[in-house]
């Protein structure tokens, strides 16, 4: 009987073992396999984020003529080429803030970016008359006219950025349409008129009026940019470069002549116009779909 005992000791002792190993090796598969599924989720959440924020920055203008219109025309000659409004491109400062949001997943972005946006740009006109008597007798004139233009921009924006951890550079494309907000246009003469015998400056106070009648309500146009993305914590700083192509008319037809001011006062009215503009702007924007500091937006490396 002791031997049967002995012997039923000896075999629970050699299968011991091997129950725990297996038990062991059971318990470690399954937390591999769990292990292996939340990174997988990990990756799949942060391949996915919706992104807020704000920027601001600062833009030049372009005017482009597409159809050029004149108070004065000459009844007896041709005007020669080259004559008529003098035009100056991304020479005055304008400014803009915007909201972004942006949809990421992987490495491409659909980005709305509603813009207020302030553009200024500016021309000038000459004149003179000379008297068929005398050369001597002559007047001239110097017409510089300014306009400000105050726009809601709705932009939509395909982005694609390239791999990285703390700094993201990416590309952009996209269209947008253009909201008249406001608009106003001044006008400045200055000459000198020689009929007396001399040489008599004239200069007077600039004209300033109220000239959103004479933009038209909405225009579009395309965008192309880079930018780059410097990864701080959870949020983005972000600077913003694009070009904004203009492809309709910003002026009115309709209201073309409808300011008397600038008409008789300054000799002026609108031509046909496309407007392009160079944007640069700073911004920051924050993670919508987590934003504690144990699990940080786009950690991982590429």
């Amino acid at each position: 009987m002791k031997n049967i005992y002995l012997g039923l000791l000896c075999l629970l002792l050699a299968v011991t073992p091997a129950l725990s190993q297996k038990k062991t090796k059971t318990k470690k598969s399954a937390f591999t396999k769990a292990y292996n599924k939340a990174a997988d989720e990990n990756a799949k959440f942060l391949n996915k984020q919706w992104w807020i924020g704000a920027k601001g920055g600062v833009n030049l203008s372009s005017p482009h003529v597409t159809a050029p219109y004149a108070i004065l025309s000459p009844a007896n000659y041709t005007l020669a080429k080259g004559t008529g409004k003098k035009y100056e491109s991304f020479s005055q400062l304008g400014s803009l803030v915007a909201l972004e949001i942006t949809f990421f997943i992987r490495s491409v972005s659909l980005s709305f970016q509603p813009t207020y946006q302030h553009s200024v740009f500016s021309y000038s006109n000459e004149y003179a008359w000379t008297s068929d008597t005398a050369d001597t007798h002559q007047l001239t004139l110097k017409y510089t006219h300014e306009q400000k233009i105050d726009h809601l921009i709705l932009p939509l924006l395909f982005k694609y950025e390239f791999a990285g951890n703390k700094l993201r550079p990416y590309f952009q494309f996209g269209f947008y349409e253009g909201i008249l907000i406001n608009a106003t246009k001044s006008a400045k003469r200055t000459g000198i008129d020689y009929a007396s015998g001399g040489a008599n400056e004239l200069k007077d106070p600039s004209i300033v009026v109220g000239a959103k009648d004479l933009f038209a309500k909405y225009h579009w146009g395309l965008i192309g940019g880079l930018g780059l993305y410097y990864k701080l914590g959870n949020v983005r700083l972000n600077f913003d470069a694009q070009y904004r192509y203009g492809q309709s008319n910003i002026s009115s037809v309709k209201n073309r002549n409808n300011n008397d001011q600038l008409g008789t006062g300054a000799f002026d009215t609108m031509d046909d116009l496309t407007l392009d503009n160079i944007n640069l702007s700073l911004g920051c924007l924050f993670p919508l779909r987590f934003l504690e500091d144990g699990f940080k937006s786009m950690n991982r490396k590429k």
